[in-house]
Order: C-alpha cells, then structure tokens, then sequence
C-alpha cells in the first residue's frame, strides 16, 4: 500500500473510526480482532528561545568566609532547582492578582529585607509583621521559620506569604494552577524535577532552593575573624568586643549568623493593658504562644541574624525602631519590661559611647555574596 504524504483534514481520524468497525466486525465474525494503534504520545515542552540567557544553570556558589553555608547539609538544592526558584521568586502570577512576588518584601538591594516597619499585600493590606531577611536561611542551628516558627522548613516558610489573604492571597491549589497553565515552566519543572508536574510542593522547594544560595559573609568582621587585624576600626574593635563580652549580645547572637534562633520576649511591642484586663492584653502581637500556646512564650520572637543588619532599617519584628542605634539603644536597660521579659537581657550598664562602638561594629557585619536582580524574561 502506497503511503500518503499528506492527507486532508480529518483523515486520520476517519482512518481510527474505519479501523475501529472493522475491529467490530471481525469480533462479531470471530476472525482475529484488527489492532488499534495507540494514540501518539504528548510532546514534551521544548524551552522558549532565550529563556537560557535570562537564567543561566549556574554552579551552587562558593560560600564566603563566615557564612555557615554548607551544600552537603542540603542535598535538595540543586542548580536547575535554583534556576527554576529563581523565576518563581520573582514572578507575580504567585499573588492572587499578580501585582507581588516573593521579591517584594525580600528585596534583593536591602539584603533581601524590606523598608518598611510592615509588609504590604495585595489590594494595599498591611501586615502586621516585618519580613524577615533570609540570608543564609537554609543553614540554622534550629529548623524554625517566620518570627515565631511555625513553619519547620524553608519550603513550608514559602508557601505561607502565597496563601496569607493579607500577603499574596492566594490559595496554594490557586497558585500551582497559576503556574501550571504557564506552558513556559514546565521545562523548567522537568529539568529541576526529571518530569513536567507542577504542584505547590514543587514550587517551594525551587524558591527554597534559590533563597538557600543567599548567602552572606566575608563581612570585615569575617576577615578580622580570620586574622586581619586591619580589618575593623579601633570603633569596631571596641563593639566588638562589648558585643562578646560585658554587653552580652551573643548571648542570643551567636554563631556564625549571629542568631540562636530561638524565641524571646524583649518588650517589644508591649503596652501595659487597662486596669483589670489580663497581663497578655498588653501584646498586640502574642509571638511564639500563638503557635506553641505555651503561655511562657508570650511576646517571644526569633532572635534575627545580624548580618547586613545595617540594611535592614526598620527594625523588631513589628518595624517598630526606626535605626540602628535606637534598637541598640533598647538594650542599655535590657529591654522593656513586662511579665515574660527574657531572663537573658542581662548586660552589664552601656553607655552612649558604648552603644555607638556597638553600633559600629554591627555596621562591620555587612557581608557579601546575596547580590541579584530580577530575571529579565520569565516563561510565558
């Protein structure tokens, strides 16, 4: 039989339906059944053109010095989940009415922290929190995120601000259905995942694989560290040296990202609640006891790195201290009072002269290695 090169519409299908009732008459005969072919496989999404430009695959970077980072301690970040989170970490079609990314309180110029004293969602909403940088996030001494720990993964942390009503105010299903019918991605899901399923599961664990390579370190506190005496100013050096010692702060801020990442109730946000009404009253912001309803957690917060803290104006987990001197300030009478206060807020008497060198050599603690920009393509 002589093969036809080029059929008009409809053919093949007329030859499925002729082969299909000759099937049923052979069957209804008893003759031998006429096979079927089966139908063609769906192709696989081939990439947009110059998509590879706009987001290369590049290496897992070379930690800094000081930054805790290791890659072996997170064999789930890949380069193609990185490439993959990249894009999502930026894309708006995450928010309900596509006007957010990720990026737009992590913003990439302020050490991926934000402005302002709280978080704006869509429709103009406030939040009632600061969002937390996340340099060098996916390295903590204790697995808990948020400023009071409810998520117990960088992932979980993602997917919260996508399905905050308040934030990007979607719902999870909403936005993997946003992405999934964004045909661009899905060879991007495949490369980073081996085949083309997007779900929510999926997608944030590429944006917590991208946020796992902002790291930070090689400040000039790193290379005094290390041994360059020249590193910090005699300013920084004295800081520094009230930082680790009569001042106390690394009784919370230690390790290399100076933070022990636990929960503490540093006064901040309390106001004495009127005659007779519960001593908690006088926290518009419950902290930790929300989610460990451990009343003794009331008004505790995760203690924040200090890195690149000089960029991270305003400050507190409510953005409540306008600099960095007043937030210093705070702790020359170890933090206000109230109830649950900390019993580790005890530093020796600080001066003025003291907070300045502290404040000095936290400026000291800028680092490097975070650096970037929005994607100039995304998939379409």
């Amino acid at each position: 039989m002589r093969l036809v090169r080029r059929s008009r519409p409809g053919a093949a299908a007329s030859a499925l339906l002729a082969l299909a009732a000759l099937a049923a008459l052979a069957a209804q005969s008893g003759c031998c059944a006429v096979p079927v072919p089966p139908a063609p496989p769906v192709p696989l999404a081939a990439p947009e053109v110059g998509l590879e430009a706009a987001n290369p695959l590049r290496p897992l970077p070379e930690p800094p010095l000081g930054s805790p980072a290791d890659w072996a301690a997170v064999p789930w970040v890949t380069p193609a989940k990185v490439r993959l989170g990249r894009w999502l970490f930026f894309d708006t079609r995450l928010s309900a009415d596509g006007t957010l990314s990720c990026a737009s309180c992590h913003q990439p110029s302020l050490a991926f922290s934000q402005p302002t004293p709280r978080s704006t969602g869509i429709r103009g909403q406030q939040g009632t929190r600061k969002a937390p940088p996340i340099l060098n996030a996916a390295f903590p001494v204790y697995p808990a995120f948020f400023w009071d720990g409810r998520a117990a993964s960088l992932a979980e942390q993602a997917k919260g601000p996508i399905a905050n009503p308040i934030e990007m105010g979607h719902t999870l299903d909403g936005a993997a259905a946003a992405i999934r019918g964004v045909a661009g991605y899905r060879p991007w899901f495949r490369e980073a995942f081996g085949d083309e399923r997007v779900d929510i599961d999926r997608i944030a664990e590429a944006i917590a694989a991208y946020e796992a390579t902002r790291l930070s370190g090689n400040s000039r506190a790193d290379r005094f560290d290390a041994g360059d005496a020249t590193a910090l100013t005699a300013a920084e050096q004295r800081g520094r040296a009230l930082f680790f010692g009569r001042g106390a702060c690394a009784t919370c801020h230690l390790g290399p990202n100076l933070t022990d990442g636990k929960f503490h109730n540093v006064g901040i946000g309390w106001r004495a609640p009127p005659p007779g009404a519960p001593p908690e009253r006088g926290f518009e912001d419950l902290g930790r006891a929300a989610v460990s309803h451990d009343p003794r957690d009331t008004g505790a917060f995760k203690t924040p790195t200090l890195r690149d803290c000089s960029r991270h104006a305003p400050y507190m987990h409510d953005g409540s201290v306008a600099t960095l001197r007043e937030a210093v300030a705070l702790y020359r009478t170890n933090g206000q009072a109230n109830p649950w206060k900390s019993e580790k807020l005890r530093a020796g008497p600080l001066s003025w002269e003291d907070v300045d060198d502290l404040v000095a050599f936290l400026g000291a603690l800028d680092g490097e290695g975070f650096d970037d920009e929005p994607p100039r393509r995304f998939p379409h």
